[in-house]
């Protein structure tokens, strides 16, 4: 998921730009295909995170699922605030989602410069390993559980366009074709 952007200062610009450079945009095939399990928690795998970690946070998102860097892992990163700490979950599975939900506003690191409304659930547990190895549950409400899904739906191959209206998903498709250079 994309953090909304105003003036930003040359060189975090420069250093967004770079990020967004590594991240796969819309009409990727990757971005279309459910992603791999993971069965090797190693320093290959810590290396994976860290860089999706250090990506997420130059390009100002707050979430990143490693498919939008072209790896086929069921692997994803968030941070809602600033100053927490970066959530890896590895392998994550919804293991129950409330029955309240709630449509919002969403971007995406691989759609840049579109928003369109989604509805999820309000509040979710989420069953996964960290990149470690070690099984964790995450009980999440509001941004952080929209987030969550945001990422697990790249890990399905599922992209924001896929859970708004048609109308919506129209006017974004128009917007992309608009953003490119002729």
């Amino acid at each position: 998921m994309a953090e909304d952007t105003e003036q930003l200062d040359p060189e975090v610009a420069a250093r967004r730009a770079a990020a967004l450079s590594h991240i796969l945009k819309i009409g990727d095939p990757v971005l279309r295909t459910r992603a791999r399990e993971v069965d090797r928690f190693d320093d290959e795998l810590r290396e994976e995170v860290r860089r999706m970690g250090s990506l997420m946070h130059d390009a100002m998102g707050i979430g990143l699922a490693a498919p939008q860097i072209g790896v086929s892992h069921r692997v994803l990163v968030y941070r809602i605030e600033p100053e927490s700490p970066l959530t890896a979950l590895v392998n994550p599975e919804i293991e129950w989602s409330g029955e309240e939900t709630e449509v919002a506003e969403e971007g995406c690191l691989s759609i840049p410069g579109v928003h369109v409304e989604v509805e999820r659930p309000v509040h979710v547990r989420v069953r996964a390993r960290d990149e470690h190895g070690d099984e964790i549950r995450v009980e999440a409400s509001g941004l952080e559980a929209r987030c969550i899904q945001h990422e697990i739906d790249h890990l399905d191959g599922v992209l924001i366009l896929d859970r708004t209206t048609k109308e919506q998903r129209k006017a974004a498709m128009r917007a992309l074709r608009e953003m490119q250079p002729a």
